[in-house]
C-alpha cells in the first residue's frame, strides 16, 4: 500500500524543471594504478575472469538539483542506503553496448542512439526520472576513449558497456523513487563462439510465462531478468541449453532465453521468408533484432550490389521479412514439409546464435544441420554485422567515439 497521507511526487514532472545531464560538465579522475590487462584467452562474456575496466561514469539525480557534474572516476564499489529503493521495488533498467577497434585503430560503437531510445523508455516505465539518452551517449564515448587500452586488436573481441539506472529514493514508501543514480561500467569480452558456431538447444516452455500482454516484456528492465533463472536451470537440468518461452494455450513463440527469434523458410518461389515475432509488447524490441530486418529487406541477391548479402560462393535467395505470430503447432508442421531451413536467437552476446533442436512435449524436434554449425542465411547475416561493427564494412550504424 502507498503511504497515507503523503502527497506522491512525480519524478518526471520534477525532472523537467531541473538541470539536466550536462556532457561539459565532466570531470575525469583517472585511476593511479592501472590493473593488468587480461589474457586475450581468458575472456569470456560476462565471467569474472574477465574483470572491469578501471574506471567507471556515474551521474546522480536529486529532486532538489536535478542532475549531478557528470564523473569519470576509478572503478569502485557504490555506496546506497539500504532503504534505497532499487533494493525493494526494483527500479533498474540497463543497457548491453559494445566498442570494437575499427581498422584505423578507432573505437566505434554500434546504432548506440537504439540503446539510449530504448533506455529512456525503459526508465519511463518504472518512473524513473528522465534523463537525455544522447547527452548520456556523448558521457559513454569519452568512457570509451578512457578505456581505449582495454580494447583488444583483435577480430571478435570488444569492449562490452553496461550503462545501469537504478531508483535510489532513501526511503521505504511504496512510490516511485524520486532519485536515480546512472552509472556505465565496462568489461573486456571476446568472441562468444571462439573455435565456431555450436548450435544450442531449446525446451519448449510454457510451464513459465517470460512477458504478458500489458507487462514489462518490451522493455529492459533488470526484474524482467531473475525470473528467468530458475526456468534456465530448469532446462539445463533437462539436458537442454535454453528456454524457448511461449505464450498463451495455442504456444505462441515469443524469445528465446533472453533473445529475439528468427525462422528462416522456403517458398514455393524458391525465395525466403524470415520470420520473427511482431513487436506485441511481449517481445523486447532488439537493436540486433531490428538490424536483421533491415539487412534483409535490403538484401538484393546479385553479389554485385552494395546490400547483398550474397557471395560468388554463396549465393543466397530474395528475404522476404515478416514481424507476426506464430506457435509450436506452426514449427512441427514447416519441419514435416521441409521448409523450415534455419532458426536462431540474436542479441548483443551472440549477435547470432543458431538453434539445432527443440524439446517440446517429450519429444525433440530437429532442426536442419549445416557444415560449420550454421545456415547460410544467418551465416551472411552474422558477418555482415561484424563487417559493420568492425568497421571493415563502411555504414551510418558505426558511430565512432571521439
Amino acid at each position: 500500500m502507498a503511504e497515507p497521507n503523503k502527497t506522491t511526487l512525480n519524478p518526471t514532472a520534477v525532472a523537467h524543471e531541473l538541470p539536466g545531464v550536462d556532457p561539459s560538465k565532466l570531470t575525469i579522475q583517472t585511476a593511479e594504478t592501472l590493473k593488468p590487462l587480461p589474457p586475450h584467452d581468458t575472456l569470456i562474456f560476462g565471467q569474472p575472469q574477465s574483470g572491469s575496466t578501471d574506471h567507471m561514469l556515474i551521474i546522480e539525480f536529486d529532486p532538489e538539483s536535478g542532475w549531478s557534474a557528470p564523473v569519470i572516476k576509478p572503478y569502485a564499489p557504490l555506496s546506497l542506503d539500504p532503504s534505497s529503493s532499487v533494493f525493494h521495488y526494483a527500479p533498474a533498467v540497463f543497457e548491453g553496448m559494445k566498442a570494437h577497434r575499427g581498422p584505423d585503430g578507432r573505437p566505434r560503437l554500434f546504432r548506440p542512439e537504439l540503446n539510449m531510445a530504448r533506455m529512456e523508455r525503459s526508465a519511463d516505465r518504472v518512473a524513473l526520472p528522465p534523463f537525455d539518452g544522447k547527452a548520456v551517449l556523448e558521457l559513454i564515448k569519452r568512457l570509451v576513449v578512457v578505456e581505449d587500452r582495454w580494447i583488444p586488436a583483435m577480430p571478435g573481441y570488444a569492449l562490452y558497456i553496461r550503462p545501469t539506472y537504478i531508483g535510489t529514493r532513501p526511503a521505504i514508501g511504496v512510490q516511485a523513487s524520486t532519485h536515480g543514480m546512472l552509472f556505465v561500467i565496462c568489461s573486456s569480452t571476446g568472441p562468444y563462439f571462439p573455435t565456431g558456431f555450436k548450435p544450442i538447444t531449446l525446451m519448449a516452455s510454457s510451464n513459465y510465462v517470460r512477458a504478458w500482454p500489458g507487462g514489462t516484456g518490451e522493455y529492459k528492465l533488470a526484474l524482467n531478468y531473475s525470473p528467468c533463472f530458475k526456468p534456465q536451470m530448469d532446462a539445463a537440468k533437462h539436458g537442454y541449453q535454453q528456454i524457448l518461452w511461449l505464450f498463451g494455450e495455442d504456444r505462441k513463440v515469443t524469445e528465446v532465453g533472453q533473445m529475439n527469434f528468427f525462422i528462416v523458410l522456403k517458398r514455393e518461389d524458391g525465395d525466403l521468408d524470415l520470420i520473427t515475432p511482431a513487436l506485441d509488447g511481449t517481445i523486447l524490441p532488439g537493436v540486433t533484432r531490428d538490424s536483421i530486418l533491415a539487412l534483409s529487406r535490403s538484401h538484393i541477391p546479385d553479389p554485385s550490389s552494395a546490400t547483398s548479402l550474397s557471395t560468388p560462393n554463396s549465393l543466397i535467395p530474395k528475404i522476404y521479412t515478416h514481424e507476426r505470430s506464430f506457435t509450436m503447432a506452426d514449427i512441427i508442421s514447416q519441419l514435416a514439409s521441409g521448409t523450415l531451413l534455419e532458426a536462431f536467437g540474436c542479441g548483443t552476446a551472440s549477435i547470432l546464435c543458431p538453434i539445432s533442436k527443440i524439446g517440446y512435449e517429450g519429444e525433440d524436434l530437429v532442426l536442419p544441420t549445416y557444415e560449420g554449425g550454421v545456415g547460410p542465411v544467418s551465416r551472411a547475416l552474422w558477418q555482415r554485422m561484424v563487417d559493420i561493427q568492425e568497421g571493415t564494412r563502411e555504414s551510418e550504424w558505426s558511430v565512432l567515439c571521439e
